[in-house]
Formats: C-alpha cells, structure tokens, sequence
C-alpha cells in the first residue's frame, strides 16, 4: 500500500498550487493532494471539506485540519518526528498555531523526503530537513482498503 499511496502522491509532481483546488494538473493545495490521492488509491472521498481560508481557523484556535484527518486517516502513535514512507504528515507551521500543512513520505533513511503542495512552488517532493521534522505533529497512515 504504502507504494501506491507514494506513487500516486509523485503523479502531482509539477501540479500548480491552487488555494482550496484538488485536479492534477490544474491546481492542488496540500489538503487537494492529500484528497486528490485518496480518490487515486481509495475511491470516492468519504467528505467534501467545507470552504477554507488560507489561515485554516488559526484565529478561532481550532484544529480542523486534525479532526479531519483523525475521522478519515488513521492516526501513528509513537514518535510524530519518524514518519514512515506513505504516511501522511500533519504540521504545525509555528509555534501556537493550529496545525494546517499536509504532505506524503516519499522516502525515509539517510534522504528523507515528502511530496507536499507548497505556496508559490505547486506540488514538489521536498528533503525532509530537521526544521521540517520539528514541525510534526502527528502522522497517519491511509486505511488498508484499497480501491
């Protein structure tokens, strides 16, 4: 499973970033990817998200981004900071704020790295560096049934 989900997470690559889209090809934010490669390896989505603003309920302090990840994925205990390849990864962009990045691991060992839709860049396997390790929060692992 975990080839598939990392397969289908680097078809995005070169997919521009698009706030709130989710096509390959056309336009995809983080949370697009983590859809768009949902319906690729499970079928059909099992919630469309309701409109989001770009700072995803940071004001109000809700982590939305996470329960809807928990109702969908399944959340890894253990060590957030060691994700395995295929997981999905949750982070929080700054101290205080509500967790609101997303991204695939593509690769784990001495090169590790993720595939995530990035403002500005589109969607892009980046090196998964320690700055991006401690921004970790939790990580989950796409249910085992497939389409």
């Amino acid at each position: 499973m975990t080839e598939i989900v990392v397969d289908a997470a680097r078809g995005w690559l070169g997919t521009p970033y698009r706030h709130q889209a989710a096509c390959r090809g056309a336009g995809t934010d983080c949370l697009g990817l983590v859809r768009g490669v949902w319906r690729e390896v499970m079928g059909s989505e099992p919630e469309v998200p309701p409109a989001y603003s770009m700072d995803w309920s940071e004001p109000q302090g809700q982590e939305r981004l996470w329960q809807a990840a928990t109702r969908h994925l399944c959340e890894q205990p253990g060590n957030a900071g060691n994700p395995e390849i295929g997981d999905v990864i949750l982070f929080r962009m700054r101290s205080g704020a509500v967790a609101k990045h997303l991204g695939i691991v593509s690769a784990v060992g001495e090169r590790p790295a993720f595939v995530h839709a990035y403002e500005r860049y589109g969607v892009v396997e980046s090196r998964l560096s320690d700055p991006w390790r401690r921004r970790i929060v939790a990580r989950f692992k796409f249910p085992l049934e497939a389409k």
